[in-house]
């Protein structure tokens, strides 16, 4: 079966092909170019049909960049106008890298897709299933709890074991330089990581409002929405006699709810957008879940109702973000599905 690699232009999709190469796989490298052409593009598919040419690996560059805007950019821009926090990353690889890339790799004729990221595929009594990474500082499950599990199932991802410190010496090892050797850790197509600048320049976006405690006593203004997310105390520029919080947006009369750092915990949390890797029946009775990258995953209690997933946290945790994903684990650390938060209880 012939595998496509998803080569990116940095180190870690890089090793990935050379380490399938190593074990003798019929191969052939895929970019996705998912912003619109430029001479910078175009260097690193140069790099890329170079390292790819050293490999011996058939190359193929794909300009995907309006299936991009369509599928994520656009809906990121939406997002955020109705008072979200989206998560472009985690929607990119299921509409993507999985969805339209995978697609484009299939007519060429591939049967598998590969690409760099620190996960693995294991056997577990629901099947084959999408696993926690060794390196647990560079653990990206998290981003591919909303891919379905059909497609991981067709996935491979040769870098499981493998520690992110350890990459550029094997990569020289290999003899091969990525085009990219600094690797963005923002979101990719917001130039300088500026969102504000970048969404304004996208479209019109929804101005000034009230300010409110919990009690609805409005103390201030903000100036969008938008500017803000759950948890956020920079930035505010209201004073008070304690240090403030964003809690909650209410869209409907475009007010900014804060409050001290007491009323910042939550209950539990509502998911839509579900995207199960087995039936919830098959779950343990306490999962583990994680609503931000970089945030440990804690126990909660998981029920589906209506097509939506709800938590009941067991330890305290910080208010969930709306937008963001909630991906689910059990003890082992497989992915026993995810889905985007809509609001915390």
């Amino acid at each position: 079966m012939t595998i496509a690699v998803a080569v990116s232009g940095g180190m870690d999709s890089l090793l990935a092909l050379a380490l399938l190469k190593e074990r003798g796989e019929p191969l052939m490298a895929v970019h996705g170019h998912f912003l619109p052409p430029s001479l910078a593009w175009e260097r690193v598919a140069a790099g890329l049909a170079g390292a790819c040419g050293t490999l011996g690996v058939p190359f193929h560059a794909l300009d995907l960049h309006q299936a991009f805007d369509d599928r994520v950019i656009k809906p990121f821009v939406a997002e955020y106008r109705a008072g979200l926090t989206p998560n472009p990353c985690a929607m990119c690889n299921p509409r993507m890298k999985f969805g339209v890339l995978f697609d484009a790799a299939r007519n060429l004729g591939a049967d598998r897709l590969a690409t760099g990221h620190y996960v693995s595929m294991a056997d577990r009594e629901q099947g084959r299933m999408l696993v926690r990474g060794r390196d647990a500082a560079k653990d990206q499950s998290y981003f591919l709890s909303m891919v379905p599990v059909e497609n991981l199932r067709l996935a491979e991802f040769p870098l499981a074991r493998t520690f992110k410190r350890d990459v550029p010496a094997i990569l020289e090892a290999h003899g091969l330089t990525p085009p990219l050797p600094r690797e963005s850790q923002e979101i990719c197509f917001v130039p300088d990581d500026d969102y504000q600048h970048f969404l304004t320049a996208r479209c019109d976006m929804p101005g000034p409002g009230p300010a409110a405690l919990p009690d609805g006593r409005i103390i201030g203004e903000h100036q969008g929405l938008w500017r803000h997310t759950q948890g956020q105390r920079r930035g505010l520029g209201i004073p008070w006699s304690e240090p403030l919080y964003v809690l909650d947006k209410d869209v409907a009369s475009n007010t900014l709810i804060v409050g001290p750092k007491a009323f910042l915990a939550a209950d539990g949390c509502v998911a839509g957008q579900v995207n199960l890797m087995c039936p919830v029946r098959d779950w343990p009775g306490t999962v583990l879940v994680q609503t931000r990258y970089r945030q440990k995953a804690k126990p909660a209690k998981a029920w589906l109702s209506g097509g939506k997933l709800y938590f009941d946290f067991l330890e305290p945790h910080v208010r969930p973000t709306p937008g963001q994903v909630a991906a689910v684990y059990d003890e082992a650390g497989t992915v026993l599905g995810g889905g985007v938060i809509e609001e915390a209880l």
